[in-house]
């Protein structure tokens, strides 16, 4: 991508998002404010909206217009924050993007009612989509849900297990986080009148997007650090099971592989040892090796956009779809 084609996806991505956070900024003004004051500060956070931006994009690929996706585009948004909430819950976490989670700031009882209402109001929006499709969009809505629940239970499941694959791994990806963004892509197309062959495609680019979105984010784990809104080796230090340790522990052998395998057994490391793993996964490859699995996922993925209806809106999608691979954020 040139710089002045990443200038263009940057002011387009700006424009859209500014366009969604201050439709979102409208949602959940009612009373009782002990229920709707915590998810407008949900809401009011540093999120990059990929999955809305996704639903906006999915419809101009087909169309050339995202107006009718909108309503989507905040069901979607609203629905991810939801999953947040309760994510936040489960894993006792403090904060999120730098602020206290929900459950922190108020209190459990309170989160989960204001989740519960997210929820809702997620579908109130989808149910405001003015499309032919909307008994598919709804269904698919309702089945992503569904979906995401599936990847958080094998994901806390894997928390137990010594054993799991990498396969494993990939599978509860693309359930937890890969299918709300392979379903934003597809809403967007048939909030966008797509055809079903057109849709499978925003699904086949979206499932890509969504896995390698997740690979990106391990990378960023222990490339980034900082920089990535994360600490440096954050996911080595609470031990957690990802793409780059799971295949790293495919790669190597003997002290290499018994200080991998330490990992998982004492379910995560002293910070101290995060640059010792790093030097590892720099000796075996794996920092390459996940690199090309990621550029591998774009180029697919933009040989199945390439054959979308609208070329500017196609194009936008895959510069977007580009920058949200590659990211550095």
């Amino acid at each position: 991508m040139t710089i002045d084609s990443k200038l263009l996806v940057a002011k387009d991505y700006e424009a859209k998002r500014h366009a969604v956070n201050r439709a979102l900024s409208k949602l959940f003004r009612a009373k009782p404010d002990e229920l709707y004051a915590p998810a407008r500060y949900l809401l009011e956070g540093k999120g990059k909206r990929i999955r809305p931006m996704l639903v906006l994009y999915g419809a101009e690929s087909i169309s050339g217009s995202s107006k009718n996706a909108m309503p989507l585009a905040l069901a979607v948004e609203t629905l991810h924050n939801f999953t947040l909430i309760h994510d936040d819950i489960m894993d006792n976490a403090d904060l999120r993007h730098g602020r206290a989670t929900v459950h922190k700031k108020w209190d459990v009882d309170t989160a989960i009612l204001t989740g519960d209402v997210m929820h809702a109001t997620a579908f109130q929006l989808a149910l405001q989509t003015k499309s032919k499709n909307l008994q598919r969009i709804l269904e698919l809505f309702a089945q992503s849900v569904i979906r995401v629940c599936d990847g958080q239970a094998y994901d806390k499941a894997f928390e137990l297990r010594k054993d799991v694959s990498l396969d494993d791994y990939l599978m509860m990806i693309s359930y937890k986080t890969g299918r709300l963004i392979s379903a934003s892509l597809e809403l967007g197309g048939l909030a966008a009148d797509a055809t079903p062959a057109q849709a499978k495609l925003l699904r086949q680019i979206g499932e890509l997007v969504g896995r390698a979105f997740q690979i990106q984010d391990d990378l960023l784990d222990i490339m980034a650090g900082e920089k990535s809104g994360k600490r440096l080796g954050g996911d080595l230090i609470e031990g957690k099971k990802t793409f780059l340790l799971l295949k790293a522990l495919e790669l190597t052998k003997g002290k290499d592989n018994t200080l991998l395998k330490s990992i998982i057994k004492n379910k995560g490391i002293d910070p101290s040892q995060v640059m010792e793993v790093k030097a590892i996964y720099e000796r075996c490859g794996v920092i390459e090796e996940t690199q090309a699995v990621i550029q591998r996922d774009f180029e697919k993925a933009k040989s199945h956009a390439l054959k979308l209806p609208h070329q500017r809106g196609r194009e936008q999608l895959i510069a977007f779809a580009e920058l949200v691979m590659h990211r550095e954020f």
